[in-house]
């Protein structure tokens, strides 16, 4: 759109469906607010699109080096022997992650190794049904509560991270959890907030994929923001860019949770 001698502009962020960076141009001067973005591939929405310009504008939630991602597809395969795993058990198998966008994430990603229905809390079957409406192809789910009456011996369930610990959960007997996060990255966060398993799966760019996506963007100037700034700001100068880190109005946070 135009605004006035302003041109802005949505380009595809890769985060969840429907993400877009910010692409403003006045004056011959542009300027590229990314949003959360992540670079790795992602079946449930449309790829990041690295954009040229003079000042970048990115987000830094996983801004150390210790948060480099695996391959999806293997995270994936760790979640089915998982669920497998749990079934042999005889025990149902909980995976919390967060309900708009990695939820249906791990729906798509896990149709290269079962067509099983999966469980999931209402929270989770809201946005699904919406994914669903935009041709987004997953693995076909049961909205828990639903059903006249189930037995979860065996039986994957999605949930927000806020089901874990609620009465909601009484519902599932003995049952083996997980959490589904960029935050497993790091062992001492799986303990402390007590999951048996952690899978690394992020919506955001790693510490590797930040570098490069600054880099390609042939920015003069980057503005970092929401999460680590400060490691990355002497990196990037190290490489003899112009970054500085953007205070954040308190609370402006964005899909932080991951």
């Amino acid at each position: 759109m135009t605004l006035g001698s302003t041109v802005v502009s949505l380009h595809p962020a890769g985060h969840i469906l429907g993400s877009a960076q910010v692409r403003i141009e006045c004056g011959g001067s542009v300027w590229v607010v990314s949003g959360d973005y992540k670079r790795q591939p992602d079946p449930t929405c449309r790829a990041f699109e690295p954009l040229e310009c003079d000042t970048f504008v990115s987000e830094t939630t996983f801004a150390l080096p210790v948060y480099r991602w695996p391959e999806t597809s293997r995270v994936a395969e760790e979640i089915f022997r998982w669920w497998r795993a749990n079934r042999d058990r005889g025990m149902a198998s909980v995976l919390f992650c967060y309900a708009l966008g990695k939820a249906q994430r791990v729906l798509a990603e896990l149709r290269a190794f079962t067509d099983e229905p999966v469980h999931v809390h209402g929270a989770v079957a809201s946005v699904t049904s919406l994914y669903r409406e935009a041709g987004v192809p997953m693995l076909p789910v049961i909205p828990v509560g639903t059903e006249r009456k189930s037995d979860f011996r065996g039986a994957l369930v999605l949930a927000p991270p806020s089901a874990a610990g609620s009465p909601w959960m009484r519902r599932f007997g003995e049952h083996s959890t997980g959490f589904c996060s960029g935050w497993m990255r790091v062992r001492g966060d799986r303990r402390r907030r007590g999951y048996d398993r952690g899978f690394v799966l992020s919506d955001h760019a790693d510490w590797p994929a930040l570098i490069e996506t600054c880099r390609a963007t042939r920015a003069r100037r980057v503005l970092l923001t929401h999460g680590h700034s400060d490691a990355l700001v002497r990196y990037l100068r190290e490489d003899g860019l112009d970054a500085s880190a953007l205070e954040s109005p308190l609370g402006a946070g964005g899909h932080s949770e991951d």
